[in-house]
């Protein structure tokens, strides 16, 4: 059976369009124009995804997002507005996993859901090294190679590397980076965060200024590369 998507926006327009896109790509849609109705919904019916617009009426997307993740880990994508830059930290703190941009491109929103989907099954190989084009990183040997030539990196260029490494595709924001590595996220330590990217660039980008494996999703955080799909047995 199809994965359940469980759509979430106050505007009819965009619910239309939303179940139309999923539903013609084999997904099944459920949709509703308010908070309340999705954390209902959710609990009875299970999603295996929620695309959640933040800017909900009376409860907010915020607001879903903290209670649906006070007894759920289901895969939260989030829609929003350019301008709600922290709101998207916010949500993004809260425990969403990703988010897309109003307007957005249709194959862009599918590419998203596909890797969402794709992350929430679990990755068999997870304790296996990552392979990401000509770049590898095994965290659990706490080590990573380019072009099979182990990189010198210093201890937190490492945490760094695998925190991002370890959810590609996933929009990590400083603060969720800086507790991960340091405990505590500070202006100090997100100095320290940009000075140690910057580093970890010049370490493993062949074009530092137009990065492929480090992204930067500015005034938010980072975002690693996808990995590449498992070899064909």
């Amino acid at each position: 059976m199809s994965e359940q998507i469980l759509v979430v926006d106050d505007e009819a327009a965009v619910r239309r369009i939303l179940r139309s896109v999923l539903e013609d790509a084999g997904y099944r849609v459920v949709a509703v124009a308010t908070g309340e109705e999705a954390v209902r919904l959710e609990r009875m019916t299970g999603p295996d995804l929620i695309v959640l617009d933040l800017g909900l009426p009376e409860m907010s997307g915020l607001d879903v997002c903290r209670a649906i993740r006070s007894h759920s880990q289901v895969p939260i994508l989030i829609l929003s507005l350019r301008t709600a830059e922290k709101d998207k930290v916010i949500a993004l703190d809260l425990g969403a996993d990703d988010y897309i941009t109003k307007p957005f491109g249709i194959d862009e929103l599918l590419a998203r859901v596909r890797a969402l989907l794709r992350r929430a099954k679990g990755d068999p190989l997870a304790a296996h090294p990552l392979c990401f084009g000509p770049l590898t990183v095994d965290c659990h040997g706490n080590t990573a190679t380019l072009h099979g030539k182990r990189l010198p990196l210093t201890r937190t260029e490492l945490q760094i590397l695998c925190t991002l490494a370890q959810h590609p595709g996933r929009v990590l924001t400083h603060a969720m980076i800086m507790h991960r590595v340091w405990g505590h996220a500070t202006d100090q330590e997100l100095q320290a965060l940009r000075f140690h990217i910057k580093q970890l660039r010049r370490k493993i980008e062949s074009n530092p200024a137009q990065p492929r494996f480090i992204i930067t999703e500015i005034g938010i955080g980072y975002r690693f590369a996808e990995p590449d799909p498992p070899e064909e047995p």
